[in-house]
């Protein structure tokens, strides 16, 4: 027998079997029961979500011989065909092959007569955001004053690209992107019903693959009972999806909690002659990031099932609150600039060493005693009354202040000209100057940063302004508005400039406007690097 992939040997066929998108099913079983039916529906969401399984099955309510209900026999041959896909009042169109007007027209024409064998004749468009505007103008009328036997079913996965004059006219639904916890239930039970031996924790990692798609997490389970030649294993699932071995990432928290930078890059090096993916890599060390600053600030939100749970609260024992931040910030950004690196084991290489380096001094010997309780937070002053008000978050006053005569204003300079690392660097780079008067400095950081005002980083760039200028600093950081006057911004304002005149030269480049005007391409800007500074 020709064998069915099981995205479609168990695709829903009723309500009461679809996992997930309660919300719909809800609002259509009411209005079902209620009887107050809609001309026209819009089922919005990304792939796999069940746009077009929620359209068959609201094809079959309709249309049950047994009356309009939100519980259709599946015995009749009206549910019959339209499972089968055979019923002959149910027209299913790829509006993504079918975008013309001349192909609407067409179709609209044949809306005008009565259903053969159903109580309606419905119509599904899917990718209906693909039509032309001249198409939507031809279905317009139609969706005004349609025959009472005719029922519209849309689905897209971008909704923004629909004109508002359809959106308007449709009972609009949103579907959500499934829970990583859904679909490995879901593949759970699959694999019990077809008696498939598997290991538990081989499905979480094929749930987060899927990336909240439960139709992609039905073949990313064919492709692994394919590879585990009938049986699912974990070893077999990390293997097939390239993913990574979650004991690479602690043995690197390990090193880091330890300040060990051998074992750190030994991990690195490992990690690279088993060919893993270190972009992979960034994404889990950020996911596991955040489980251990949950562990440490909201207990209770980490997931009862994740089977590196104690591993996680462990490590929340050993960090302090602003090394996961930072760490977590770190990750984030080494994986945006994976792309930038000599290789990406270098890249990857590199972001470890950013977070070795950036660790606070005493960190690892001192860590939070209690994981229960939140990182302190500052209080942003009570009489901040707008966008630009800056909040003050941590201010360093000894009690007399030197004249620092020596600084003429310019914070960039000073910044590069002082011997910084770590997050005092980092403090510095994207902090600017609002007020210098003798020898006390007020520094403004931006909002999305206000972690860099921690008292210990505060406290190692006033260090460095009193071993520059001699005598006693006072420091003040405040969180608001700026200007666009730090390091990191005026290096990131270079970085754009270089870069929008490497894709301009590459647009203007005759090899380049051939391809684009005789293969109709596209030059997609983030692919265009432009040459370092220097080179």
């Amino acid at each position: 027998m020709t064998y069915l992939v099981l995205a479609r040997k168990y695709r829903p066929r009723t309500f009461s079997t679809l996992v997930g998108q309660e919300h719909v099913v809800k609002a259509l079983r009411h209005a079902l029961e209620k009887q107050r039916l809609h001309h026209a529906y819009l089922f919005t969401g990304t792939r796999g979500v069940g746009k077009t399984t929620i359209a068959r099955i609201l094809a079959k309510c309709l249309n049950c011989e047994t009356g309009i209900t939100p519980e259709p026999c599946g015995k009749c041959s009206a549910c019959v065909e339209i499972d089968s896909g055979r019923f002959i009042d149910l027209l299913e169109v790829d509006a993504a092959t079918n975008t013309k007007v001349d192909e609407m027209r067409q179709l609209l024409e044949t809306a005008q007569y009565a259903p053969t064998r159903g109580r309606f004749k419905v119509y599904v468009i899917d990718e209906v955001h693909m039509l032309s505007n001249s198409a939507f103008n031809a279905m317009l009328k139609t969706l005004e004053e349609p025959p009472e036997h005719l029922k519209f079913i849309l689905a897209t996965t971008d909704p923004q690209k629909i004109p508002v004059t359809v959106l308007s006219r449709c009972l609009q639904f949103n579907l959500k992107q499934m829970p990583q916890s859904a679909i490995s239930g879901h593949l759970a039970r699959l694999l019990e019903s077809e008696g498939i031996a598997f290991e538990p924790e081989a499905l979480p990692p094929l749930a987060r693959a899927a990336a909240g798609s439960m139709r992609d997490g039905l073949s990313l389970l064919d492709q692994a009972i394919s590879h585990g030649a009938g049986k699912v294993s974990a070893l077999n699932v990390r293997e097939m999806l390239g993913a990574v071995d979650q004991t690479y990432l602690f043995r690197a928290l390990d090193a880091l909690a330890s300040g060990d930078g051998r074992t750190l890059m030994g991990v690195a090096d490992e990690m690279q002659s088993r060919s893993l993916s270190f972009d992979t890599a960034l994404a889990d060390l950020g996911s596991l990031l955040l489980r251990i600053a949950l562990a440490k600030s909201v207990p209770e939100a980490v997931e009862a099932d994740v089977p590196e749970r104690e591993q996680v609260f462990a490590f929340a024992q050993r960090f302090a609150s602003e090394d996961v931040q930072l760490y977590y910030q770190i990750s984030v950004q080494g994986r945006q600039d994976l792309a930038l690196a000599p290789d990406e084991h270098s890249g990857f290489a590199m972001t470890l060493l950013r977070m070795l380096v950036f660790k606070p001094e005493g960190a690892a010997q001192s860590p939070t005693s209690s994981i229960a309780q939140p990182a302190s937070k500052p209080k942003p002053a009570a009489n901040a009354s707008g966008p630009t008000s800056a909040a003050p978050l941590a201010t360093s006053q000894p009690a007399a202040a030197a004249p620092a005569s020596k600084f003429d204003g310019n914070w960039p300079e000073l910044v590069r000209a002082l011997q910084l690392g770590g997050a005092a660097k980092l403090l510095a780079d994207n902090s600017e100057l609002k007020r210098h008067d003798g020898g006390q400095f007020d520094l403004g950081i931006p909002k999305g940063m206000a972690y860099l005002a921690e008292k210990n980083y505060v406290d190692k760039l006033k260090a460095a302004l009193a071993q520059r200028f001699g005598g006693t600093i006072t420091l003040r950081v405040t969180v608001g508005e700026l200007e666009g006057k730090s390091v990191s911004a005026i290096e990131q304002g270079e970085r754009s400039a270089r870069h929008a005149l490497a894709a301009d030269a590459v647009r203007g480049d005759p090899f380049v406007r051939d391809l684009v005007d005789i293969f109709d391409a596209t030059v997609i800007d983030n692919t265009i690097h432009a040459a370092r500074k220097g080179s």
